[in-house]
């Protein structure tokens, strides 16, 4: 049933996009100086989880660089890569330049320098999940040379400019925006259609079936698309010929779970560490979380940056606030229940 599993997984790119035309040509607009040898002004891109944010960027640099031979790109994933040194290292990285840079030694001072030598085509470096990075130091050092044209990605332009300068504000302030909705149930559909045609076997799935994945993943890609795999996977383990309306049932609650973990496996140790005292608490309030944590770990962050981490696990539904802000709780979100 199975025909290219690689489509039916969310960081997936695809040759043609689905319902995203718009937000393609104004990002393309936006890095149109570079195919002229220019740099270009930054963009921020933002909106909810499983939007389509990082599939239209890479897909954008993509098409640039397959029309433009004396373009370079360079994709970060800042939750991965958080640190300052980290995501430096990736931008060289993959402008082949860290051969002889080794990791623990390796003071920043000498990756800027070596980007600032930098001498190749004009550069586009993605900065995906830029409100990770744990110093905006990052987009400042990335802003200042012009050989790199940045595209910030975040859930929220607030969150991405939380605990930044004046200096580093001033400069983004003219970046270009581009802001993505949530899928409604037919653009969905018609997205798990595409996949379903390019990753299974013809018949495989009906639309009807396709739409009640659409609807149970409430505008979110990512989650659709992993109730679809896991959908197919247990129809070939049960060698059905085509998936039924049962599997689809089952697919479900083991697609959003499969989504749950993926999330859970990309928190930072600090993150993980805020969000494994949520889940032994129950429900707990900001300042007690804040003393539990700077009791658990070493060398603890700042309260406010805790308190980004828990926005953060709002927004991926790994957490749930209740309450105003004045009695805020938090308690962790299980995958399977249905969220209202």
């Amino acid at each position: 049933m199975i025909e290219d599993a690689r489509v039916l997984r969310a960081e997936f790119v695809p040759h043609e996009l689905e319902h995203r035309d718009g937000e393609v040509t104004h990002l393309s607009q936006v890095l149109e100086p570079v195919t002229r040898g220019e740099p270009a002004g930054p963009a921020i891109i933002t909106g909810p989880s499983g939007v389509g944010k990082t599939c239209v960027a890479r897909y954008t640099v993509e098409q640039l660089r397959e029309q433009h031979l004396d373009v370079a790109s360079q994709y970060v994933n800042c939750w991965q890569n958080y640190s300052r040194f980290r995501a430096l290292y990736r931008v060289l990285e993959g402008l082949g330049k860290t051969v002889d840079i080794h990791r623990q030694s390796t003071p920043h001072d000498e990756l800027l320098e070596r980007l600032r030598r930098y001498d190749g085509p004009p550069c586009v470096v993605v900065l995906d999940e830029a409100d990770q990075l744990e110093s905006a130091d990052v987009l400042y050092d990335l802003h200042a040379l012009s050989s790199f044209s940045l595209v910030l990605i975040a859930n929220r332009e607030a969150d991405l400019f939380a605990g930044t300068d004046d200096r580093l504000r001033s400069r983004l302030q003219g970046s270009e925006r581009i802001g993505f909705d949530r899928y409604g149930i037919d653009q969905l559909t018609s997205i798990l259609q595409a996949r379903a045609r390019w990753g299974l076997t013809e018949g495989a799935v009906t639309t009807d079936q396709l739409r009640d994945i659409a609807d149970a993943a409430a505008g979110d890609a990512r989650v659709a698309i992993s109730i679809l795999r896991s959908a197919a996977r247990r129809a070939q383990r049960t060698t059905a010929a085509t998936i039924t309306d049962e599997i689809v049932a089952e697919a479900v609650p083991a697609g959003r779970s499969a989504v749950h973990r993926r999330t859970l496996d990309t928190l930072t140790p600090h993150q993980r560490a805020v969000y494994d005292i949520v889940a032994d608490a129950g429900r707990i309030d900001p300042s007690t979380l804040y003393r539990r944590y700077r009791e658990a770990v070493d060398d603890p962050k700042t309260d406010r940056t805790v308190r980004n981490y828990l926005g953060k696990m709002v927004q991926y539904d790994l957490l749930a606030a209740e309450g105003t802000s004045r009695d805020r709780r938090y308690r962790i979100v299980e995958p399977t229940a249905e969220e209202s």
